[in-house]
């Protein structure tokens, strides 16, 4: 079998301190890399001597509780699941960012350490005087900031659905990305469990098997990649899938993610987990007839689609002021109770 092809590099976009950041690429559709941004951060002054950056998080570091990952060596830095699909190749726990830090230190000098990796920890609450020195300054509302740790690790590609600004900030990451039309061809594996929340491709991107996963070759078509230092940025639209290899003895990495919905209309997922209750049992023809009516009011609505219909008579068609959204709610929560 030929050799699968190399995936694209990830747009790169240089950057202007002066000038901070585009409106335009913090809601870009495709992803874009901006090298150096961070070049200035605290943590990322000291990247280049891993216990120097360790001591300067741990000095920082509140009691918050986090979690944290271990895999033994043989799984070679893959957090993935057991072969039956049912649980997981590492033991999760319950710990602090100093420990994490602690162990780390202690892990260092190991030929063939434990992978260990703590992911997703909340800044404000874990680190409350990071950002004073560590801050990108997004001009975007309430993006939830946080930092991921850890030693040499894969992680499988896997979707979020707010848009994602990713600094690296201590040691080197591989990222390699799919857009959102190629989940066919990715194999997803179940939605209920989970290694951290979202569901994740079966296929080892760094060694994909083509006869278990023969899609695969077409998802690789359409991948990107980049590999980021310290100081470097990615950013990521929202619901494009992402694996993430963390190539360097220590490795930590800071992201935002937000979105420019409002919380109060809800998060899209529970919109797709009422369609798996309500519409993929229908027969195919009812399925299609639904597929028609959600495009010509949600997915593809004409710019005149409601043209006929008065303004206030539009209802729930028009869009949603936050009190109507609320009332929609409630409307559908009162529905599901029966």
């Amino acid at each position: 079998m030929d050799s699968l092809p190399v995936p694209t590099p990830i747009r790169e976009i240089p950057w202007q301190f002066e000038a901070g950041w585009d409106n335009d690429l913090l809601h870009s559709d495709t992803p874009w890399v901006i090298r150096g941004v961070a070049k200035h951060w605290g943590l990322v002054a000291r990247a280049g001597e891993p216990e120097q950056a360790l001591a300067y998080l741990r000095q920082m570091a509140t009691q918050h509780k986090t979690t944290a990952f271990i895999a033994e060596p043989e799984h070679g830095g893959r957090l993935f699941y057991n072969e039956a699909l049912t649980g997981f190749n590492f033991t999760q726990v319950t710990t602090t960012l100093g420990a994490v830090v602690d162990k780390l230190s202690g892990l260092l000098h190991e030929e063939h350490p434990p992978t260990l990796y703590m992911g997703s920890t909340n800044i404000e609450q874990a680190i409350p005087e990071f950002t004073a020195a560590n801050d990108a300054a997004l001009p975007v509302e309430r993006p939830l900031v946080s930092l991921w740790l850890g030693n040499r690790s894969r992680i499988a590609a896997h979707f979020d659905y707010p848009r994602n600004l990713a600094v690296c900030v201590m040691g080197r990451r591989r990222f390699t990305v799919f857009p959102p039309e190629q989940v066919g061809n990715l194999y997803v594996g179940p939605w209920e469990v989970t290694p951290a929340g979202q569901p994740i491709s079966l296929v080892d991107t760094t060694a994909p098997d083509l006869e278990a996963f023969p899609r695969y070759a077409e998802a690789i078509k359409h991948a990107q990649s980049a590999e980021l230092e310290p100081g470097d940025a990615i950013y990521l639209p929202g619901m494009w899938w992402h694996g993430v290899e963390s190539l360097s003895p220590i490795n930590a990495l800071v992201n935002y993610w937000w979105s420019e919905t409002d919380p109060v209309y809800g998060a899209p997922m529970e919109a797709f987990n009422h369609a798996l209750l309500s519409l993929k049992q229908l027969p195919a023809a009812q399925r299609r007839a639904w597929q028609t009516l959600f495009n010509e009011y949600v997915f593809e609505p004409s710019e005149d689609h409601l043209a006929h219909i008065p303004g206030p008579a539009q209802g729930k068609l028009a869009p949603l002021s936050g009190d109507a959204a609320k009332r929609l709610r409630a409307e559908l929560i009162n529905r599901l109770k029966r």
